[in-house]
């Protein structure tokens, strides 16, 4: 394949201050792999004066963007990118990858192009599954099924959000392709002492350890597994749980925990994430509507088994009792599942490198990164 220029439009990325979610890890180590291939690409997301304009091969373009509200902060996003854009566009630009709603003003104005839309969640998801009644999920919804009609093609993390997305904006099946999120596995997998990392957190080294790894928002059902808690003390009184992360119900979650073996302790560095994911005994993802579901792959990675619940990709990625146990979207249900394994090490064990297999053979930056170029041809093909 000839090289591309490639331009990748989204509002975070690992390499600036303005960090958020999975969506900056998942966009840029995909621009950065594209890179690696020998392709030339461009970033166009926020940043300060001060970030690196050059990293591993990714050119990146800065704005600071203002608005009184989101959807106007996304507005002045939109045009400021699209300047920079204008700079570097000779010679022209032959892929033009949005990410997510944000930039979908930007795709308007360069609609004449070859655009490609990747959803890696919707707003109807982010609020797990409800329909909001304030105006800015209506403002974003639209701008979703916008993007959605005019791209020239369309990517989503997983078989569950092309579904979600047909649904809710009407987009055709042919427009739609899955690129699951990837990942580098390598990285996650790291030697420590268990033991050592637990009394670090004020845990007895042999205490089973339950690990929550994400924002704490009504998506991510933080408040699913801290209603399990009792029942999973229930039937083991050691069992400890930490929630790393931080999120808009997090003084709702620590109130609710009072007199619980939980602890918040907040935003936690990538460094301190991958050695709790080694120490924990097990990783809870209690989901109320999972696009795809980067902590999974994680976990696996470090060969943790999980419990999940029966949602999205996770319901479409996890092979029940294989490679880890899904469950209802209930609070009893998680307790049950936890419950399940937390008395047996080398069954969690054995789910655990059974995820790691999956990830070597699915998820790998280079598997995905091919089916990312594939709909990349098609659309320079003229036959997305």
């Amino acid at each position: 394949m000839e090289t591309l220029k490639i331009a990748f439009f989204c509002w975070e990325s690992l390499h600036s201050s303005f960090k958020v979610g999975g969506l900056a890890p998942a966009a840029t180590h995909l621009a950065e792999h594209l890179a690696a291939r020998g392709h030339e690409v461009h970033y166009f997301t926020r940043g300060a004066p001060g970030d690196a304009t050059e990293i591993n091969g990714v050119h990146y373009h800065y704005c600071l963007p203002f608005g009184d509200n989101i959807v106007e902060y996304c507005r002045t996003m939109c045009n400021m990118l699209t300047d920079a854009f204008r700079t570097c566009d000779t010679p022209a630009f032959d892929i033009l990858n949005f990410h997510d709603w944000h930039l979908v003003e930007a795709m308007h104005t360069l609609r004449d192009r070859n655009t490609v839309l990747s959803f890696h969640s919707t707003e109807y998801g982010r609020h797990g599954g409800n329909f909001g009644g304030w105006w800015e999920f209506k403002e974003i919804s639209g701008k979703e099924w916008y993007g959605g009609y005019i791209a020239k093609a369309v990517t989503t993390v997983s078989n569950s959000t092309k579904t979600e997305v047909m649904w809710l904006y009407n987009v055709p099946e042919w427009k739609v392709t899955v690129v699951p999120n990837g990942i580098d596995p390598e990285p996650f997998r790291i030697r420590v002492d268990p033991g050592e990392v637990k009394m670090q957190y004020g845990i007895h080294p042999l205490a089973p350890l339950v690990l929550f790894v994400g924002r704490l928002t009504y998506q991510k059902g933080p408040d699913l597994l801290v209603q399990a808690v009792p029942g999973i003390l229930a039937k083991r009184w050691d069992v400890q749980f930490i929630f790393a992360g931080t999120g808009d119900m997090r003084g709702y979650l620590e109130g609710a925990a009072h007199g619980l073996p939980v602890q918040f302790p907040g935003y936690v560095s990538d460094t301190e994430h991958i050695r709790l994911l080694n120490a924990c005994d097990l990783v809870a993802i209690p989901s109320r509507n999972e696009p795809f579901g980067l902590v999974l792959t994680e976990a696996w990675s470090a060969e943790r088994c999980v419990v999940a619940t029966d949602v999205g990709g996770l319901s479409e990625n996890i092979d029940n009792y294989v490679n880890g146990i899904k469950v209802p979207v209930r609070p009893e249900s998680i307790a049950w599942g936890i419950g399940h394994l937390i008395d047996d090490p080398a069954y969690m064990q054995k789910l655990g490198k059974a995820g790691r297999r999956k990830v070597m053979e699915k998820f790998r930056w280079d598997v995905v990164t091919e089916r990312m170029l594939g709909v990349y041809r098609k659309v320079l093909s003229g036959n997305p």
